[in-house]
């Protein structure tokens, strides 16, 4: 059902929603794995992936409600559980270990492991659903666009970038943006339990 309010421009809800995918994309960390890919498979194609993400992105945050309402699970308790899933990516992040394991196979097209699960990864698509419980949809989507920009520059520029930020910047974005994502978590967990309760 269309919904007008879902359509106002709101800056502190973008930023939010950015700064939650960023973390969460962390395309900052893929740098090592993108340079490797670059060498081994020549040079991805930045416009392509971004493009493609941004389709799988779009789509899962209309058709992923269907499929909620197809299972009667309502936002509320989504979100809780994209919360929990938050809550563990973001202690892979700080704590340098994998909990989550991507066992697909490597594609010569950059699909996998670029667009998936690199950026339109299993916990970008459950928090997307997770956000529409909180948020705007237009802040959503400007987000993810937003977001999307910066996924073609790191991968456009990935050697410079390299050179420019060093091991030891990425790392530490890493965990400054780990620890965001823990806080951004047990906020969207509290919120949405005192709802669901």
């Amino acid at each position: 059902m269309f919904n007008v309010s879902n359509f106002i421009f709101d800056f502190n809800e973008f930023a939010n929603v950015f700064i939650i995918l960023f973390s969460i994309i962390d395309i900052t960390g893929a740098v090592p794995i993108i340079i490797d890919i670059n060498k081994r498979k020549g040079r991805i194609n930045a416009l392509n992936v971004s493009l493609l993400s941004l389709v799988i992105m779009v789509v899962f945050l209309f058709v992923g409600q269907v499929i909620l309402d197809l299972f009667n699970v309502n936002n509320n308790a989504f979100a809780v559980a994209g919360a929990l899933i938050l809550f563990v990516l973001a202690v892979e992040m700080i704590l340098d270990i994998e909990i989550f394991k991507y066992n697909a196979q490597e594609s010569s097209n950059g699909f996998i492991p670029i667009v998936f699960p690199l950026v339109a990864g299993a916990g970008v698509l459950t928090t997307l659903l997770s956000l529409r419980a909180e948020y705007r949809l237009l802040n959503i989507l400007l987000a993810v666009v937003a977001n999307l920009v910066v996924v073609f520059v790191v991968i456009r520029y990935v050697g410079v970038l390299s050179k420019f930020l060093g091991g030891n910047t990425v790392y530490i974005l890493r965990k400054f943006f780990g620890v965001i994502l823990v806080a951004v978590a047990v906020r969207m967990l509290v919120f949405n339990l005192s709802k669901l309760l």
